[in-house]
């Protein structure tokens, strides 16, 4: 799974997702993407299993691009614990994804089996999406 090699400080804080993606809001390498709806935090297995879904589907033709990198640590404290004694331990790492983010990019595939590819890895993330082209989305998102 995908976690930074090192990292400056071992635990953040949570932050917000204010906003729009005013980064990452276009399609560069491929024809087709998947953009994020609503903000969210995706989890670095749920990344892999949207990878698996759609390289799996595409029997490794064509090129698959993933825009996002789960950079931020999430911590979580035991069951049945305590309140106070610090922060918890790091569980997993996230991204920080907010509406309009190009997560994947597809490319090198016919339109039909790019956009049921994306479809697929789709169902595995936490938030709602859309399947643009890159035509759809000259000027960004919105």
């Amino acid at each position: 799974m995908l976690m930074p090699k090192r990292v400056k400080h071992r635990k953040q804080f949570r932050g917000t997702m204010s906003g729009k993606a005013s980064r990452g809001n276009t399609i560069t390498y491929g024809e087709y993407g998947l953009v994020a709806i609503e903000p969210c935090w995706i989890k670095s297995n749920q990344i892999e299993a949207a990878r698996v879904a759609l390289t799996r589907y595409t029997r490794r033709t064509g090129q698959v691009w993933i825009k996002i990198f789960p950079d931020k640590p999430v911590t979580a404290k035991p069951a049945e614990t305590r309140m106070g004694s610090g922060k918890g331990t790091l569980e997993y790492w996230v991204a920080v994804v907010k509406p309009g983010r190009v997560m994947f990019e597809i490319a090198g595939v016919p339109e039909n089996d790019a956009k049921e590819a994306l479809r697929l890895a789709m169902h595995k993330l936490p938030c709602k999406c859309k399947i643009v082209s890159k035509a759809e989305l000259e000027g960004g998102v919105e």
